[in-house]
């Protein structure tokens, strides 16, 4: 396709030129350069698809940034960053050292607020509206959020709030997951912009005004409120969100943006919290993802011709399709396994255990927290819940564990899949810190699996020989490549294992880091240095026996994790030592305290060290800084 209005928009400002027929075809425009360029970068596709009539009618009602608008999760505003003047960085769209693919507050200025996770816009331009209130200042702030992020808790806490506060806010609600069918949305189309309209919505006001002072007027209220009630329940099922004290309009047609600017035209004159719902289509404009939103929901470089994934023909298994398996196949043996997750059913290989054995099978929407006190009730009547959550969502629920599963010592195991470095998606989802907030808490057991085949053996020992909670992280990646054994072998708890002998330092390291590590050691043996590598396996209970044994025998300790080093194993390594009054001379490799940015998983672990090369690296200087080397 040939951009001819897409050149030409640098800013907000340049949409607002435009006549509606041109905005249209720049809606074309649009969806045709997100496709061809997720095609190569990869990203989210079918949420970005599903949303760009609404993001220019939005940019051309209001005024960013001095308006503020707040994408939830923001994996749907690639069209906001296209019109915000970042077209051509567009191109460097969650690559290293490009642009993020979520909206982040120092990229832009029209970023209103960085997001990343769910269900956060609501709470985020209630405290963007008090901030602008108690400044005395005047700009409008639209909270945009998805039906999806909808069944998150935080969101109806920040609708409650915004609600009862009677302030100038507008939510729009986007809703993918129905069908728009003509006739119903223009008479819906209709109904909100005569609601939306001021010679209507004043006669309302007034007839409420007249019938106050009326004899018997309280008696007459309640009646008119009873027949505004009843109506609405009829043509417009925004009950809840009046009775939590918005202004409910829709549902609307988010993809005819003539009618869209005129609803919000109108919603730009009104006071108080307002809720438009809009109804789209994701993936809208491109078959593939209209056929397979799931699949295109968020995904690699792909031929924009067939829709087909680039290296999409996989020999060696991810963990997480390795774990999805496992479970079904423990569950299918095992009455009182179940599977719960968050929203991510495909995400985290529990989509082959809905299949198999769907009853259960639990899904309870963006609501971490939820799943984790709802696992442990389970729990709790004897059942043996697995939660399959991302590390960087698991974080959402840090009480629940503490307080509904390990306080209470409840059997509940947690699949935390996406540990360490993700990719792409940068550093609101890099999982690079759940050793250090699972390690500390009581009751509760962790481990990292080397491999897939120790994944499987880890998720085994986990349901019939560990009491309380329990722990397993693993990459999104694919495993090491080792067979795959027909059967489960149980797990010695809290042991570790030693892999490679050497004598002039020992390496102590968790997770398919260790593969690296013996790569290194390989290495540093060609350079007259002996090291010996223990693969700890269990970070709680640590192997302290094997950890004594090492430390008495080898003046120079080195700690490998791909987690964050505040707090995590390698800290755990020195806070026993300590308790030993053993003094080693150590060295801690894994992520910095700092947020790492994105790139691919190859890029990013090479940055921070953790391939073989920057392990080899870090061990041989560290060991000719202390003379070690003879």
């Amino acid at each position: 396709m040939k951009y001819q209005l897409l050149l030409d928009i640098n800013s907000p400002q340049d949409l607002k030129k435009l006549t509606m027929e041109q905005l249209k075809r720049l809606a074309d425009e649009i969806r045709d350069y997100i496709i061809n360029t997720v095609s190569r970068t990869g990203g989210h596709l079918a949420p970005s698809l599903g949303v760009v009539e609404l993001t220019l009618a939005l940019h051309y009602v209001f005024d960013s940034p001095v308006d503020k608008i707040i994408w939830d999760v923001g994996h749907q505003a690639y069209s906001h960053k296209i019109v915000t003047g970042r077209r051509e960085a567009f191109a460097t769209n969650r690559c290293w050292e490009g642009i993020s693919g979520f909206p982040r507050r120092e990229e832009s200025p029209h970023d209103a607020f960085g997001t990343g996770h769910a269900s956060t816009a609501i709470s985020a331009g209630l405290g963007i509206v008090c901030a602008r209130d108690l400044q005395g200042e005047k700009y409008h702030v639209i909270s945009v959020i998805g039906d999806g992020s909808l069944t998150g808790g935080l969101a109806f806490e920040g609708l409650n709030n915004a609600g009862a506060s009677k302030k100038d806010l507008i939510v729009v609600l986007n809703d993918n997951q129905m069908s728009i069918s003509a006739n119903v949305g223009a008479l819906h189309n209709y109904l909100t912009l005569l609601m939306t309209h001021p010679t209507v919505s004043k006669m309302k006001d007034d007839l409420w005004d007249i019938t106050g002072r009326l004899p018997s007027g309280e008696l007459l209220q309640k009646a008119v409120g009873r027949i505004d009630t009843g109506l609405k329940s009829i043509v417009a099922p925004g009950l809840l969100f009046e009775r939590l004290g918005f202004r409910f309009l829709g549902p609307a047609d988010g993809h005819n943006i003539e009618s869209l600017v005129r609803i919000l035209r109108q919603m730009k004159k009104l006071k108080g919290p307002q809720f438009l719902h809009i109804i789209t289509q994701k993936g809208k404009g491109y078959k593939f993802a209209e056929e397979d939103a799931i699949r295109f929901h968020g995904l690699g470089s792909f031929d924009k011709a067939t829709g087909i994934s680039n290296g999409s023909s996989r020999k060696i298994p991810t963990y997480t399709s390795v774990f999805g398996k496992a479970v079904t196949e423990i569950a299918s043996q095992n009455p009182r396994v179940v599977g719960i997750t968050a929203a991510m059913a495909e995400g985290t290989g529990l989509s082959i255990l809905k299949d198999e054995i769907p009853e259960r099978f639990f899904d309870v929407g963006i609501a971490e927290g939820h799943a984790v006190t709802f696992a442990a009730g389970l729990a709790a009547q004897g059942f043996i819940p697995i939660v399959a959550i991302y590390s960087t969502f698991l974080q959402r629920a840090y009480d629940e564990i503490i307080h509904d599963a390990a306080l209470q010592n409840l059997k509940v195991i947690f699949a935390i899949d996406r540990a360490g470095i993700v990719g792409e998606d940068g550093p609101t989802h890099h999982g690079c810190f759940d050793l250090s907030y699972m390690r500390h808490i009581p009751n509760m057991t962790v481990m990292v699996p080397r491999d897939e085949s120790q994944l499987r053996d880890m998720l085994y020992t986990a349901v019939y020989h560990i009491e309380g909670p329990s722990a397993i992280r693993y990459p999104r990646a694919t495993g090491a490549g080792v067979p795959l054994r027909d059967d489960f072998k149980a797990l010695p708890i809290g042991k570790g294992e030693i892999l490679w002998e050497g004598e002039d330092a020992a390496v102590l390291a968790v997770g398919p880091v260790v593969h690296e590590c013996l790569d290194a050691l390989g290495k540093l043996s060609s350079k007259s240095i002996q090291a010996a590598l223990a693969d700890m396996k269990f970070v709680k209970p640590l192997d302290l026996e094997l950890l004594y044994n090492i430390a008495s025998t080898h003046r120079f300790i080195i700690t490998v994790e791909e987690n964050a080093l505040e707090g995590g194993f390698g800290s755990l390594i020195l806070e026993k030592l300590t308790g030993m009054d053993i003094e080693c001379k150590t060295l801690r490799i894994g992520i910095p305290d700092k947020f790492i940015e994105q790139g691919t998983r190859k890029q990013l672990l090479k940055y921070l060290g953790l391939t073989s090369d920057g392990i080899y690296d870090a061990v041989y200087k560290f060991l000719m800084k202390e003379k070690a080397v003879y």
